[in-house]
């Protein structure tokens, strides 16, 4: 079926639960959290896409997010840049207010540990024109 497909079913951590932030995502997702410590500032999960599977645009407010890449393929994009194609290995740092998106390729299943602190600002979805013609 897609190409990578066999990182749906979690390489490193389960896929999770179907994501509870779904609406702000184009596609399905998966969610599974990965440290749950009150004492700690900083989200940390394990975040699956299926392929075409993206998140809207958002900025993180006063905090950031690190982006450890564990399988598949997919984009990340900030404001005004080219996107970034990624794959296992990768890792991407996204500074306190910089507008950007993530999420899988057209054809391939994409998972990423999200580490993040602050509060995510939800904007608009990646148009399907701009998303199609990476």
């Amino acid at each position: 079926m897609a190409k990578h497909e066999e990182v749906k079913n979690g390489v490193f951590f389960p896929a999770g639960e179907k994501n509870p932030f779904s609406q702000f995502f184009a596609g399905q997702s998966y969610l599974q959290g990965l440290v749950s410590d009150s004492k700690i500032n900083v989200g940390v999960g394990n975040v699956t896409f299926e392929p075409g599977c993206r998140n809207n645009w958002h900025i993180h407010r006063d905090g950031y997010q690190i982006l450890l890449v564990t399988g598949g393929q997919g984009w990340y994009q900030e404001d005004g840049q080219p996107a970034q194609l990624l794959k296992a290995g990768d890792v991407i740092v996204t500074h306190d207010g910089v507008k950007h998106w993530h999420g899988a390729t057209k054809d391939s299943w994409f998972v990423h540990i999200a580490i993040t602190t602050g509060t995510p600002v939800w904007l608009e979805p990646v148009d399907d024109e701009t998303y199609n013609q990476l």
